[in-house]
């Protein structure tokens, strides 16, 4: 009897086991963390022109697969990466067939060294620049899960392929709100290349590097390929309103909206007594912008009376205009007194050039902050300062009557060694 009933809880034991494996599978907890992995697709230029020997002595496609094999060694594990070429499969004049020539040299998924190092092995420049192409096929390329998003273009000339503008592709991408970043590398000192480049990179809140060594370029490849495995801090999606009445409310928090030319955008934040509002604003220009343009942010009441505004300021970058602003709401006597409603106002002074699209609006980025505000007890302003005074005249005091005494003495010393 004992040994039919421990057979039996074995047998429980072992079905429990079983349903627990189908219920919560291995898999599951690696399909999650592949669904948040970073992605990162490489897009290399392999047209005719990377035949050129003006790199360390050999030629840039040369020095293009020595930096990549650097990188695929120095990939950390949890990065996801694949390798797009442009101009890699098509020898010929025909200027339609040249314009499609994008593949997919190695899926982002992964990565198997070994395997990705034979691909690049085999590469060879070969036809034309079909930048804006490349970028819509790996912008698909990096479809999918819930990761940072990246792509690393390395060219050494500007697009082949207009009117597909690879400046508009960038736009179009960034218009989808997916978080995908374009950085791009440039491989010559070219001022037409340069400026395109630049503007890929802008409308995406990526960057523009010009390297001209092959070390520069692994180096550069590395860092772009670490950072998209540092953790970000997705922006929440909203949309401001065209009058405080209607704003969205706002908690701590980084925010994303979009933002017409000369248009204003409200929203609100509830702030209660001893706390302060910091707030900040950035814009990206990322298109053609006429000079002379601005953007300002204003803290107002409900009742429209403007409380505080900040100042544009640059921060080293061209294509973003920031600003902030600080407002500490004062303690109250009252118990349990009411928060007030701090309405939030970004206007901007941008305008587009010529023949350049209006819509969609301009990336906005918002940065709210509410948190306790600075005691009475640790106000510099009033007793700390205050405070710091009476010790330095104190110290000021002290010192006098020890040189007082000090003198005093001396002199009665040198008094009783003549009498003597």
């Amino acid at each position: 009897m004992i040994r039919t009933q421990r057979l039996a809880a074995g047998v429980c034991a072992l079905l429990a086991a079983l349903a627990a494996g189908i219920a919560f599978p291995a898999g599951a907890v690696a399909d999650e963390t592949t669904a948040n992995a970073p992605k990162v697709d490489l897009v290399l230029d392999v047209s005719g022109s990377m035949r050129a020997k003006d790199i360390d002595g050999g030629t840039r496609m040369a020095a293009a697969k020595q930096a990549f094999n650097e990188v695929l060694d120095a990939t950390p594990e949890e990065v996801q990466l694949g390798i797009r070429t442009l101009g890699a499969n098509y020898p010929g004049d025909d200027r339609e067939t040249g314009c499609k020539d994008t593949a997919q040299l190695y899926p982002v998924g992964p990565l198997d060294r070994t395997e990705a190092k034979a691909a690049v092995a085999t590469l060879a420049p070969t036809g034309w620049t079909p930048i804006g192409p490349a970028l819509l096929k790996a912008a698909d390329d990096l479809d999918g899960g819930t990761g940072s998003k990246r792509i690393v273009l390395i060219s050494d000339g500007e697009d082949t392929c207009a009117p597909l503008d690879p400046c508009e592709v960038a736009r179009e991408i960034a218009a989808k709100g997916i978080g995908l970043t374009i950085d791009t590398l440039g491989l010559v000192p070219n001022v037409k290349m340069r400026q395109q480049l630049s503007c890929i990179a802008e409308a995406t809140g990526g960057t523009y590097t010009s390297v001209e060594h092959t070390d520069e370029l692994a180096d550069k490849v590395n860092q772009l390929v670490d950072r998209a495995a540092d953790p970000v801090v997705t922006p929440v999606a909203t949309r401001g309103a065209d009058s405080c009445a209607k704003a969205p409310t706002l908690e701590s928090g980084l925010y994303s909206d979009r933002e017409e030319f000369g248009q204003q955008r409200w929203y609100r934040v509830d702030v209660d007594p001893g706390q302060e509002l910091r707030a900040s604003v950035s814009v990206s220009a990322d298109r053609a912008m006429n000079p002379g343009h601005g953007v300002l942010l204003r803290a107002v009441t409900t009742h429209g009376r403007e409380i505080v505004r900040g100042e544009a300021a640059g921060d080293g970058r061209t294509d973003v205009v920031s600003t902030g602003l600080r407002y500490p709401k004062a303690e109250s006597d009252e118990d349990e007194a009411p928060a007030e409603t701090v309405c939030l106002v970004v206007t901007n002074s941008f305008s587009a050039a010529a023949g350049v699209k209006t819509t969609p609006g301009m990336p906005v980025e918002l940065t709210v902050d509410v948190v306790d505000g600075p005691s009475q007890a640790d106000d510099v302003a009033s007793f700390g300062l205050g405070r710091g005074w009476w010790l330095l005249g104190a110290l000021v005091l002290t010192g006098f009557l020890a040189g007082l005494v000090w003198g005093w003495l001396s002199r009665w010393r040198v008094a009783v060694w003549r009498t003597n």
